[in-house]
């Protein structure tokens, strides 16, 4: 695979991440995983909510009255709570300890027993956890584990005699592009809101993990789109179609100004469905790990790689030759184009496939191609580590500099620099040196991952 591939690939792989800004509420829990956790799927512990037949005629048949919409929120609103979380004090940077901050967010019943769900954002690092109920009603939470990498998280409380906790239905499945949506939850602590939308688009991916800390990045998948309006304070708030049933967890949107701009997403309840009760009688959900990178073929990766027309698939990367697929003999620059009897056609199709519907310890078939022929491997997924397994050296600020000044002059974007400028920042959860160069009247920003050292973006400064 040759240096052009490489930084290709770099830049695709970045541009596909959508940027957004995490509905965040306080604090930062640390999860210790349990051993041996595995991704049992269980029922519910009680009849979950169902709407009256009366009003599923009259959701299937036309589009939603107002008394369906009203019957929904009136059979589904009471399973809904607002948290509120005071996070643990840090330290300031005098030594004194700060002042404890407040967020809050959204939940939703899970069973009888007291279970409720909500995002590991927002109840991370809590000191102490409130859970208000529709009547008004509050009782104190204990968090029972929480799943950084899916960004969800289960708490339990002990019921006031007053409250009866019914569960939400699932949904078998997520909806179709275009059908109706519905977001339940507490923005800006406004409690008992709902707003309506559709489903804009599916199979979104986001990066999740926290490489600044030592660790890698993984691919959240499936991720679904709404124009239903979320806010801050919804996070961790179901999202509904118009049976009352929970096709994902409010999570994230994507805005300039921290607010609602008709794009947030939503966890996919095939994740839900699966993490969620491996939280409850786990701890923790083990997640499926092949140990490779890679990126959706595109036309410059195909140009690059002299590919046929119409190849679709999976362009590995980088490989991990201690992991499964390294073991199993997957080498980068092989295009992965199907999973078991799945097609390959994007890598969300990849992961998504290995986090829905496989477990550690499962055996897959990979069919790929490799220098026009196509193979068929084996490959016995591992468990995702949880741990980095070497410290990762961050490359300098020269280094920085010197691979945007090389990137720049090879794509002859500028004739010879003259003068250059680098600063530290984080995109996406990812180390990026920002730099800046000038020469011979142009100014470009190159974007260089600190830690590999690739080039992810170059572009024109105004």
């Amino acid at each position: 695979m040759n240096r052009r591939t490489r930084q290709i690939l770099a830049v695709a792989a970045t541009l596909a991440l959508v940027v957004v800004v995490a509905i965040f509420a306080v604090g930062n829990f640390t999860w210790q995983p349990a051993t041996n956790a595995t991704a049992r799927v269980s029922a519910l512990n009680a009849d979950p909510i169902v709407l009256p037949a009366e009003i599923l005629q009259q959701i299937e048949t036309t589009v939603p009255s107002q008394e369906a919409l009203a019957a929904i929120y009136e059979q589904v609103s009471p399973s809904v709570v607002n948290i509120q979380v005071v996070q643990q004090s840090m330290m300031s940077q005098f030594g004194m300890p700060n002042t404890p901050s407040q967020g809050q967010g959204t939940g939703w019943v899970w069973d009888t027993d007291g279970h409720i769900v909500t995002n590991n954002h927002v109840v991370e690092n809590a000191q102490s956890i409130l859970v208000f109920f529709s009547n008004g009603e509050w009782a104190d939470a204990e968090i029972v584990a929480t799943d950084p990498q899916a960004d969800l998280a289960v708490i339990r409380v002990d019921t006031p005699s007053s409250i009866t906790l019914t569960p939400i239905a699932l949904a078998e499945d997520v909806p179709p592009v275009g059908y109706y949506t519905l977001a339940l939850g507490s923005p800006f602590g406004l409690a008992g809101s709902m707003t309506q939308g559709i489903v804009s688009a599916i199979g979104r991916s986001f990066p999740v993990g926290d490489p600044l800390q030592g660790g890698s990045t993984y691919s959240l998948p499936d991720v679904i789109q709404t124009d239903a309006a979320i806010n801050p304070g919804n996070s961790g708030g179901p999202l509904l179609n118009l049976n009352g049933e929970v096709i994902g967890v409010n999570f994230a949107i994507r805005s300039e100004v921290r607010a609602n701009a008709g794009v947030g997403f939503a966890i996919p309840v095939s994740i839900v469905r699966r993490v969620v009760p491996a939280l409850i009688t786990d701890g923790a959900y083990a997640y499926p790990f092949l140990g490779l990178g890679g990126s959706t073929i595109n036309p410059q990766i195909a140009e690059a790689e002299e590919l046929a027309e119409g190849t679709f698939g999976v362009f590995v990367g980088n490989v991990d030759p201690s992991g499964p697929a390294g073991s199993a003999g997957l080498q980068a620059g092989d295009i992965i184009t199907r999973i078991d009897d799945e097609p390959v056609h994007t890598f969300e199709d990849l992961i998504g496939y290995l986090i829905t519907e496989t477990s550690p310890g499962d055996e897959v078939a990979i069919q790929l191609l490799r220098e026009g022929e196509t193979q068929t491997l084996t490959v016995t997924l591992g468990e995702r580590p949880t741990q980095p397994t070497a410290p990762i050296e961050r490359i300098t600020v020269g280094q920085a500099i010197d691979i945007a000044r090389e990137a720049a002059l090879a794509a002859g974007l500028m004739p010879e620099v003259e003068s250059t400028s680098a600063r530290l920042a984080t995109q996406d959860g990812t180390a990026v040196w920002i730099v800046q160069l000038e020469g011979g009247g142009e100014r470009l920003t190159v974007h260089v991952d600190a830690d590999t050292g690739e080039v992810l973006d170059i572009s024109e400064s105004q």
